[in-house]
């Protein structure tokens, strides 16, 4: 190629860059991100169809909810960070409201009262808080000087301390947790001395002892001992670490193979198309598989941090650090639960385990990170 033809086909190629970041401004998308997503939600249903022993019934149902969890992130990323800000008290009031609904009217099962009922359906009000918290969280310390004072800080970890026991009582551990960790990161991204943070890991390890004996439930205590030592009560409570550790490392370097897993599809590995599916995909795809799918959440990952580093202000730049992370919590405590390093606490693999309010809310939190991502071209204009 000569360099006049270079120099005809640079305009060119500027002039198509220059068109698709305006059409992705124009939609409030980040199509860098919606890609990854989009890989991700494709990889799972890939695995889910073996994990549920081939069987179309819950790939259809999974893609219904991607489709509706599509079309509700597209829904909140037309929402500006300003309006956003401005209704956040309001989405935390309405989260709390629901969670004490559920207290009184919720459906129970399996020993649990966790959902609320509406037309024939169920949905799961813990799981809007994983977004209330947060975006309430950064709405307060984002009009205010940071790092935060003692006096924000204690009105934080109130906010937080409120849906979080709600949560505890319906039981719900995991969800708890990752709540309340939705909302404590925002506490630290807008930069906590290193001496509080010392103060709560102090705090931490000295209420270890009163919440096994007063707060914990028995079933909760067992987990804990079971991770310790799952070959105790092989056949009961360590039945499902074993089979998962088993399933996991039978898969090997590569794996046996798409539909060739032993352990999912003679029904050995409980929760295979739930909480439990990296190890179907381990076993099937081997460690290649599971560094595939780890390289595409690291990718997502950096992608929102990234965001949150070019956010127009402090507000945006928590609720995305906060959002970001919340993925990261969610792979790094199912990973840890399935290859026996942390308890079972019922957390899903994000965007591959099978589930409806959980997916919808993830999108949802993805969603308002593209307005943060559009939020510079809206200001310019």
């Amino acid at each position: 190629m000569s360099e006049q033809d270079f120099l005809r086909r640079l305009p060119e190629a500027g002039h198509s860059l220059r068109r698709r970041d305006r059409l992705q401004h124009r939609l409030h998308l980040d199509f860098t991100l919606l890609l990854l997503l989009a890989l991700v939600a494709g990889y799972g249903l890939i695995v889910l169809y073996s994990a549920n022993g081939q069987s179309m019934d819950g790939v259809q149902r999974q893609g219904i909810y991607f489709a509706l969890a599509f079309a509700v992130m597209f829904v909140t990323a037309q929402v500006p960070p300003h309006l956003l800000r401005r209704l956040a008290p309001w989405a935390y009031a309405a989260g709390v409201a629901l969670l004490v609904l559920v207290l009184v009217l919720g459906i129970g099962a399996k020993g649990a009262q966790r959902w609320l009922g509406i037309a024939g359906f169920r949905f799961q009000p813990s799981e809007v808080m994983k977004l209330a918290i947060p975006i309430m969280i950064a709405a307060y310390l984002g009009r205010r000087l940071m790092p935060p004072s003692l006096k924000h800080i204690v009105v934080s970890l109130a906010l937080v301390l409120l849906p979080t026991v709600l949560i505890m009582l319906q039981p719900d551990l995991g969800t708890s947790l990752l709540v309340a960790s939705s909302g404590l990161v925002v506490l630290f991204f807008a930069g906590l001395s290193w001496r509080y943070l010392l103060v709560a890991g102090v705090v931490i390890v000295a209420s270890v002892w009163p919440l096994w004996q007063f707060v914990m439930h028995d079933y909760q205590k067992q987990r804990v001992l079971t991770l310790l030592d799952p070959e105790k009560d092989s056949l009961g409570s360590g039945w499902n670490i074993i089979q998962s550790k088993t399933a996991i490392g039978s898969g090997g370097y590569s794996g046996k193979g798409w539909l060739e897993g032993t352990q999912s599809q003679l029904d050995f590995l409980p929760e295979g198309h739930t909480d439990f599916i990296i190890a179907v995909l381990g076993e099937e795809f081997g460690f290649l598989g599971v560094m595939v799918l780890l390289a595409l959440y690291c990718l997502i990952i950096a992608r929102g941090l990234l965001i949150a580093l070019r956010a127009q202000d402090s507000f945006s730049r928590l609720l995305a650090a906060s959002i970001t992370f919340t993925l990261f919590v969610y792979v790094f405590v199912n990973a840890g639960m399935v290859a026996g390093m942390l308890p079972v606490v019922g957390v899903p693999l994000p965007l591959v385990s099978q589930g409806g309010t959980a997916i919808v809310t993830l999108m949802a939190g993805f969603g308002l990170l593209m307005s943060i991502a559009t939020e510079r071209r809206r200001v310019s204009r």
